[in-house]
């Protein structure tokens, strides 16, 4: 199937020069123009799609060609596209940076590439005039299958400094779409991890949003972007569905392999038996609810995984650990992702009813799956601070910022993954968890050092590693089987 979609990915030479604000502002503006935009962001970033969805109504996607593989980035995208106007892909970093070592892998480019879509080029330009066009021609022609079809030119100081940046950049032969005055930054703070997440800040958030569509609906050709966007060719290929991608079951686990050797591609899949799917009409019987972790403090969640346990035949029900005291009724199974546990780590450990709830709920064998954290909330503490109590381990907030994406390979049977399962998978945070591992390790990763990590034990698999489950959606199916039998 061949499917067009207007699209345009917003990138930069530089981390810093602007992205968010334009991409956000840009998605709010057409927005308010009466189009349907599809938000979308490069990397395995949580928090920017929370301000993608406030500027469009829509849920905010990622990109990742390293964490699900570059074949799925397009499905993904249409996916996320369905029923939209145009959309818009925030970059990552500078253009060309991806993940280390790996060339062009998961960078703006490498995605702008495998989504045949116009690059628009977001310069901050408060420390230069003539050298702006040397910059702009040189992102331009680094790699001709990047087609940069406009630049945004930010923190510009006055209409002097203006002219001399379209006079330079006439030579260039890259159009200028759009200035930004240097102007007070947009109230969007941050901390220890980038910006502060929407859930925090939601009525602040929807202002700074607001905010931003001004600023780029006023110094931004709106037209001459769309027109832009919808030179984009057609996609030959069909959008992502996660009750078809559960129609292929996992691979048989391959032995486990010495951390020192290279681990076979991640996304190497075999052919397999093609299973039943789960019957109409509801979940199937004797599961009732997957209780997934939301609010404030646990904000970092990829759609697809509630989508993809959907479709395995759970009912999904979110629910708040700072405010709610009891799981979900019916809970059989419970998913904990990311977010920011040690920030309101005091309230956290005030709900005790919750922390107790969930204590039971793993000591009677029930599916636990708990990424970063969602590992901190199951230790014993974290920085003094009573938590759950589910795993013989301590957190506690760290200077040491660890972040990279790492190559897993699953080192023990659990709940979500067989023993030899490969993913990769992304780490950020500050925290450090006392022992790092337990007796049964829930992965095996070879960067920075090849190490074990995580916990697995009765029904929970607690790691430090975010992954992405549309990458090896048989972890969803799996899970929710569990759910039925624990």
């Amino acid at each position: 199937m061949v499917t067009a979609v207007p699209r345009l990915v917003i990138a930069a030479p530089t981390s810093g020069s602007g992205k968010t604000t334009v991409a956000t502002g840009l998605m709010a503006a057409l927005a308010a123009r009466g189009l349907a935009v599809s938000p979308h962001k490069v990397g395995p970033d949580y928090i920017d799609p929370g301000y993608h969805a406030l500027a469009t109504g829509r849920v905010g996607r990622n990109l990742d060609a390293y964490l699900c593989g570059p074949e799925l980035v397009g499905p993904l995208f249409l996916h996320g596209a369905r029923g939209c106007d145009i959309a818009v892909v925030e970059g990552v970093m500078g253009m060309f940076d991806g993940a280390a070592g790996e060339g062009e892998l998961a960078s703006t480019a490498h995605v702008a590439k495998l989504l045949g879509a116009p690059v628009v080029l977001v310069v901050d330009a408060s420390s230069q005039s003539r050298s702006v066009a040397a910059l702009v021609h040189g992102f331009a022609s680094w790699d001709p299958e990047v087609r940069v079809g406009g630049v945004i030119l930010n923190k510009v100081a006055s209409d002097r400094h203006e002219e001399l940046l379209r006079e330079a950049l006439e030579s260039a032969g890259v159009p200028v779409l759009g200035v930004l005055r240097r102007v007070a930054q947009v109230d969007t703070p941050s901390r220890h991890l980038g910006l502060v997440p929407v859930a925090e800040r939601r009525a602040a958030a929807v202002e700074a949003v607001a905010a931003m569509a001004a600023q780029v609906g006023a110094g931004c050709d709106l037209d001459g972007l769309v027109a832009l966007a919808r030179s984009a060719g057609a996609l030959s290929c069909v959008g992502w569905d996660a009750a078809e991608a559960l129609a292929s079951s996992p691979p048989p686990p391959l032995p486990v392999p010495s951390l020192g050797a290279a681990p076979p591609d991640p996304r190497y899949r075999p052919e397999r038996p093609r299973p039943q799917t789960p019957p109409e009409g509801g979940p199937p019987d004797g599961l009732d609810v997957v209780a997934v972790a939301g609010g404030a403090a646990f904000s970092f969640s990829y759609a697809e995984h509630s989508e993809l346990l959907g479709a395995a035949g759970a009912e999904v029900v979110v629910f708040d650990p700072l405010r709610d005291e009891q799981l979900p009724d019916g809970t059989r199974g419970l998913v904990i992702g990311g977010g920011f546990p040690e920030v309101y780590a005091a309230e956290l450990s005030a709900n005790e009813p919750l922390r107790k709830a969930v204590a039971d709920l793993a000591a009677s064998g029930a599916p636990v799956a708990a990424e970063c954290a969602g590992l901190l909330y199951l230790c014993r503490e974290i920085d003094g601070l009573p938590m759950c109590g589910v795993l013989d381990a301590g957190a506690r907030m760290s200077e040491r910022l660890t972040l990279g994406y790492r190559d897993a390979v699953a080192v023990s049977d659990s709940a979500l993954a067989a023993a030899g399962t490969r993913m990769r998978g992304h780490e950020f945070h500050r925290t450090v968890v006392e022992p790092g591992a337990g007796a049964a390790p829930a992965w095996g990763v070879r960067s920075p050092a090849p190490r074990v990590e995580g916990f697995v034990q009765q029904g929970v698999h607690a790691s430090y590693v975010h992954t992405h489950w549309a990458s090896e959606t048989g972890v969803a199916r799996r899970f929710v089987e569990r759910c039925r039998t624990s």
